[in-house]
This record gives structure tokens, C-alpha cells and sequence, in this order.
């Protein structure tokens, strides 16, 4: 039988390709869409040729659900959804407070619904090469990590509350850790116990960090360095990164999940990069979807929404305080 999907809120940057890739499936019924800001809603549903309903009308026309809402209305569409019996793929953060995050995980979990969280960069062919690698031994005992995961500040505005830490909860450090905390707890096993975070803001007109860099220690022993800025210029030929390097004893495994870019250039056009792998995202639905069609967890759940939100978390309470802070799990 096909999944019946559907899209709960379209207030993310990323509504646009999720209604696209449920759209071309031909593994899904993509049903249609629902959005607290009705407008909003049935303008994006009309331009991907869908239905518009009132929530419980949605959530009674499927079996799983994209929630693609503001960083702190997740508890408020996923709870309804798995009440309804519909399988959840969240948007990240899994939520901006830990009794948030707990109160989602205990809703899926009562309700037997499976819970996956939209973090495609696990899915993506450099990090499973690199996590091979790892389990091999190649490197060693792991000594170091440092990451990056950087991107334009314009992006902020096209939704107009990415940078709005009443919606957001915060800005890039909310946006960014959890993709390369969770790639590094994907490749090597390892989990971040304590955080040392500074926090700046280098753009004008916004009340969020934009810059941040995050020191961490590791359970195995080893730091782990995190850059997760939105400090690309405007200018700068593709939207950001998103690298993680592991230094071992033995050796280095580096990843760069979106290295392969085309440099195209035009007259008084600049530089622009064009990206031709394969595509994380891709790969991310259609594990969601196979987990629903198999009764399994999807690669990327409840356990790795909880542990990197505490992540997150820790770090603000570090930039807070001035100093490290362990992380509470």
C-alpha cells in the first residue's frame, strides 16, 4: 500500500523541497498540506498542486507526516500527529527546550508512531564512506575532531523568523549544531559530555548570534571544535558547508558532505557554484519512508533529537555563563 504524507506547517525554509521530493515519489501519496497561518498554507499548497486542510482533516488522510513548522511549535504538531497514529519526520532542532524535546519522544513512544528527525547529512555517501573507514580502524583511537557547518546570513530572511529567537529559539548555533554533533555521534560513537561556547553577532539589525564557535570535550576523551556561523558573504558561491575532520592516532578521515561543486562564472555575474552529487536529502525521505514501510526506526530519531538538543542547550548556557558547562543528558 502507498504512504500517504503530508506536510504539518510550511513555515520552514525547507517546506519548498520537502513538497517537491513528495511530489516526484512514486513511493508516496503526498496528500497535502496544513499550516496554522492559512494564507501561507494555501499559497504553498496551491503552487505544488495540493490539497489544503484544517489539521485533524490532514492528519485523518495519513499515515505520516513532515513537520516543517517554527523551531518551537514542534511539540505542537507532533503530539496531535502521533495521538492520530501518523509517523513524524521532524524538522531540526527536535525542539528548543529539553521538556519539549522529552514531552515529543514520550508522545511517539506512547503512541507506537515512529519519530525521525530532517538531519540528511548521515545519509549522505562521504559520511557513510567515513563512518566505514572508521569501524575499520584506519585512524586509530580518535584524538580530535573540528567541524564546520557555515552558510549565508540571506537565507535567514526568506521565512522571516530563522533569526527570530521568539519562532527560532535562537540563531546559529540553534541552526547549526546539531547537524555536525549528530554526523560525528553517527561516524564514531562517540557522545559531547561538556561544552564551552563563545557566541557574537557580526550583522546588524538582529538580536540572535550569527557567529559561533563551540568547544567540546568527548566521551572517549578527545575535543571536538565546532564552527556553525551563518558568515558567508552574500556573495560567496554556494550557500555554506558542512565538514567534519577526525584526527587519530593513526591517521585522518576528512568529510565534506557538499564538496562536490561545479565553479561556474559569467561576466559580470561573479562565481557560482553548482552542486552535482548526490543529494542527502533525497536519500533522508526515502529512509523515512522505508521505516514506515518496514515497522523500523529511521536512521536518524528520537534518541539523536534528544542528545543533540541537549548539545545545543549546553552550549547556550555556556556563552551565558562565561565558561564550560557539562552536558545534561
Amino acid at each position: 500500500m502507498t504512504l500517504r504524507m503530508g506536510l504539518l506547517s510550511t513555515a520552514h525554509v525547507h517546506t519548498g523541497g520537502f513538497a517537491s521530493r513528495l511530489s516526484a515519489s512514486d513511493e508516496v501519496e503526498f496528500v497535502g498540506m496544513t499550516d496554522d497561518d492559512e494564507e501561507r498554507g494555501r499559497e504553498t499548497a496551491a503552487e505544488h498542486g495540493v490539497e489544503f486542510y484544517e489539521p485533524d482533516a490532514l492528519l485523518e488522510r495519513i499515515d505520516a507526516a513532515i513537520v516543517a513548522s517554527t523551531n518551537v511549535t514542534h511539540r505542537r504538531w507532533v503530539e496531535p500527529a502521533a495521538a492520530a497514529g501518523v509517523d513524524v519526520l521532524c524538522e531540526k532542532p527536535l525542539a528548543t527546550t529539553m521538556a519539549d524535546a522529552r514531552a515529543i519522544v514520550a508522545a511517539c513512544e506512547e503512541a507506537g508512531v515512529r519519530l525521525g528527525l530532517a538531519m540528511p547529512l548521515a545519509h549522505s555517501v562521504p559520511a557513510r564512506r567515513a563512518r566505514e573507514a572508521y569501524e575499520r580502524g584506519e585512524i586509530g583511537e580518535l584524538q580530535a575532531a573540528v567541524g564546520t557547518n557555515r552558510a549565508w546570513f540571506r537565507d535567514r530572511h526568506l521565512t522571516g523568523w530563522s533569526a527570530d529567537e521568539e519562532h527560532a529559539g535562537g540563531g546559529a548555533a540553534m541552526d547549526h549544531t546539531v547537524h555536525i554533533v549528530n554526523l560525528l555521534r553517527r561516524i564514531t560513537g562517540e557522545e559531547v559530555t561538556e561544552v564551552h561556547a563563545e557566541f557574537g553577532t557580526m550583522h546588524e539589525g538582529i538580536a540572535v548570534e550569527d557567529v559561533n564557535v563551540l568547544s567540546m570535550e568527548l566521551s572517549g576523551g578527545g575535543i571536538f571544535t565546532l564552527d556553525g556561523s551563518w558568515d558567508r558573504p552574500d556573495d560567496w558561491d554556494y550557500w555554506g558547508d558542512a565538514a567534519l575532520t577526525l584526527v587519530g592516532t593513526e591517521g585522518e578521515i576528512a568529510v565534506d558532505v557538499f564538496d562536490q561543486t561545479i565553479k561556474r562564472t559569467r561576466a559580470g555575474e561573479g562565481i557560482d557554484g553548482v552542486y552535482w552529487g548526490s543529494i542527502p536529502d533525497d536519500a533522508l525521505l526515502a529512509d523515512f519512508v522505508a521505516a514506515c514501510e518496514e515497522g523500523r526506526p529511521p536512521l536518524v530519531g528520537a534518541e539523536d533529537g534528544l542528545r543533540e538538543t541537549a548539545v545545543v542547550l549546553a552550549a547556550y548556557e555556556s556563552d551565558e555563563r562565561g565558561g564550560p558547562v557539562e552536558v545534561d543528558y
